[in-house]
């Protein structure tokens, strides 16, 4: 059951698409003990915690599953500094549910900035606190954590599927400059037996990073080179950024400004803010004529072969606001007549490192929203979305039967039929391997399916074991993708001595697609989570409800990878018998039974362990250099099968738009005397691993 409880005149999100008819006043709002709305500037809402509520949810967010403890902003921003003491990441996603003496769950549908203080002032109190502005409130009631996430996802709306070629290896840099650096990487895979289905190109790209271009001195003859790449089941996936470059005779901006489609000052001037290319105007993205035209833009790429996309710096990212770097410039002319002593050197330090993601430069620009102008901070979190939007609406019209690869840094609750989500500009640390293991479950909460991290680390200077843990995770998640930055060291998997070692987990996450491209597409269909912490599948189990760092990925198999330096093992806890496949390969396997209970359990750094539940079973296919290369006739079956296990195997062309899980599923049983039986759309050749 939801209810809508709302107060003021909320900014109209578009979160929600099934928007239940009527609307109940904030102070009829159950569970919250205190509402204050009256001061013209923030909303609270208070709710007492039990002494064991765990706290579920808030999308992408640092620290652990259950989010108690902590004070969470949503207000999207540009930092790429991911330690416990930050509040707010690229994102913004602000539901929650609350699971212990009482259960219920809360979306609060408010782009502005919103504060969740979860025992963070008080350990028993939650807080929930609303910037000035109207909002809606959405209470869920229901008997299971997962049957309230079914319900949000239902009103929120279908989850952004992608092509299955996305299911395949990425391997990204900042710093691929040509086209010899990326046919180098694209070489160095082939000749190393490793699977790799594309190649992403950050900014080096572009011609003096413009949007919509292409360098021609470093890919003189782009669509050919596409097309050379193509041959060998390489996509290519080029970045798009926020801002546009004020330049003449550059055609997007002074389309941008003759239509009046850029974001405007107060006095009506376009607003000026630095990114990449230097000055920038920012495309009013919230105005649906400006969002249609930057939408189409992408056809420009899309006409040249290109069939995938990540948009990029689109909080949107401000290196600085032209209008106070003037003012600061003036301010260093001052400290240059002054000694730097303890005051004036640490005030220069901080005019200097606050010029990015200013309060005030966001302050001071507008939208054309639904008809009526608005300040951006009033609607702040809106804009990565609805640049995806604006990007997913095109798809439809440019390529309406075609599936295009699509994901963004920044984002919102609704986004998420538009395209996924990358973490963002992570570090090379072991911490955030498991900090990216405790986001997935938040993301898929909120409907954010597709998705992964940086595998290695985009910061930093990685390892070589620190890599190959990560891939161990990163092998499990629909998006996978290899992303450093320029100045670190190079990270690509033969730039280091174990070759064998990576080229046994990238082809065991090939052999796995089968079963992540299944699971995937029947919890989008179905409004369901693909990863979820234990507690959802086991709700009877306490100790299943603290454990932090397993996930169950989809309905038959439990993870938990390793994440420290230099372990040879990890403790896992198991709510039931589980069989454990220790795979070095997609050959090369251990397996046991293990009791249900706390274990030590060995795992050297090229293995990865792969527990499958009791009468269930994973379809594991055979290897390929791409996704479309995996064969899909002879098919292995994982299983612990202790009665009867029976799994519904879905598949399709991977291109398509129109999904149809009912013709495209087919039934697998496994008895106890090993006997398979299938029925359904697949014509396979099915045996018992």
């Amino acid at each position: 059951m939801i209810k809508r409880f709302t107060w003021g005149r909320p900014v109209e999100t578009e979160a929600v698409v099934k928007r239940e008819a009527g609307e109940r006043k904030l102070s009829e709002v159950p569970y919250f003990s205190q509402v204050q709305t009256g001061d013209g500037r923030v909303s609270v809402l208070t709710y007492h915690m039990g002494e064991h509520d765990i706290i579920y949810g808030l999308g992408e967010n640092i620290r652990g599953i259950n989010k108690r403890g902590w004070v969470y902003e949503s207000n999207c921003v540009d930092d790429p500094i991911h330690t416990e003491a930050r509040r707010n990441l690229y994102a913004s996603h602000n539901f929650f549910l609350v699971d212990g003496r009482e259960r219920f769950g809360v979306f609060v549908d408010a782009p502005q900035k919103v504060t969740f203080d979860i025992g963070y002032t008080d350990r028993d109190r939650l807080a929930v606190t609303v910037d000035a502005g109207g909002f809606d409130l959405y209470i869920l009631e229901g008997d299971s954590l997962r049957q309230m996430v079914r319900e949000f996802r239902q009103i929120i709306g279908r989850s952004y599927i992608p092509p299955k070629w996305g299911f395949g290896y990425g391997q990204s840099r900042w710093g691929y400059e040509n086209e010899d650096d990326i046919r180098q990487v694209v070489k160095r895979h082939r000749d190393n037996g490793v699977p790799l289905d594309s190649v992403y190109m950050d900014i080096d790209y572009m011609e003096r990073f413009k949007d919509f271009t292409v360098d021609e001195e470093k890919f003189p003859k782009f669509p050919r080179f596409v097309e050379e790449m193509r041959a060998q089941n390489i996509h290519l996936v080029p970045i798009i950024d926020a801002g546009v470059k004020i330049e003449k005779g550059y055609s997007v901006y002074e389309e941008g400004v003759e239509n009046g489609y850029f974001c405007k000052k107060e006095d009506g001037s376009e607003f000026v803010g630095g990114v990449w290319p230097g000055r920038c105007h920012f495309p009013d993205m919230l105005n649906d004529d400006a969002r249609k035209w930057f939408g189409r833009k992408y056809k420009l790429l899309l006409d040249q072969g290109i069939d995938g996309f990540w948009n990029d710096m689109n909080e949107p990212a401000l290196f600085y606001g032209e209008d106070y770097l003037t003012k600061a410039f003036e301010k260093l002319d001052e400290y240059r007549k002054q000694e730097l002593n303890l005051h004036t050197f640490f005030g220069m330090k901080n005019l200097v490192l606050g010029l990015s993601n200013r309060k005030e430069d966001y302050e001071s620009f507008y939208h054309e929203y639904k008809w009526e102008r608005i300040r951006h901070d009033k609607v702040h979190n809106l804009y990565g979305y609805y640049m995806t939007r604006s990007a997913g609406e095109a798809f439809d019209e440019l390529e309406p039967d075609k599936r295009i690869l699509m994901f963004s840094r920044a984002s919102y609750v609704g986004m998420h039929r538009y395209g996924g989500v990358w973490t963002g500009d992570n570090s090379s640390w072991w911490s955030h391997i498991l900090m990216n293991l405790q986001m997935l479950p938040g993301l898929n909460m909120c409907g954010f399916l597709y998705t992964g991290a940086d595998l290695g680390g985009f910061g930093c200077d990685t390892t070589e074991d620190l890599l190959l843990r990560w891939l161990e995770l990163g092998i499990f998640t629909p998006l996978m993708r290899n992303h450093s930055a320029k100045g670190t060291r190079e990270q690509e998997f033969y730039r280091f001595g174990h070759v064998e070692d990576f080229r046994g987990i990238i082809g065991l996450r090939y052999a796995l697609v089968p079963y992540l491209y299944s699971e995937f597409v029947k919890a989008a269909m179905r409004d369901d989570m693909m990863f979820l912490p234990l507690a959802f599948v086991y709700p009877k189990d306490q100790e299943a409800a603290v454990v932090e760092d397993q996930l169950m990925v989809g309905e038959s198999v439990m993870i938990a990878p390793v994440y420290r330096q230099n372990a040879r093992g990890r403790y896992v806890y198991l709510p039931e018998d589980m069989k454990l496949y220790r795979f070095r390969s997609s050959e090369d396997v251990d397996i046991e039974v293990l009791r249900a209970g706390h274990h030590y359990v060995k795992a050297e750094l090229n293995e990865v362990l792969v527990f499958v539940r009791p009468n269930h079973v994973v379809p594991l296919a055979g290897g390929g250099c791409c996704v479309a290369d995996v064969d899909m006739s002879r098919l292995r079956l994982l299983h612990f099968v202790t009665d009867q296990a029976e799994y519904e195997l879905y598949d399709d062309d991977g291109y398509g738009k129109k999904i149809d899980l009912e013709s495209g599923i087919t039934k697998v049983r496994v008895t106890v005397d090993g006997k398979v039986d299938a029925e359904g759309a697949l014509e396979a050749e099915w045996t018992l691993f």
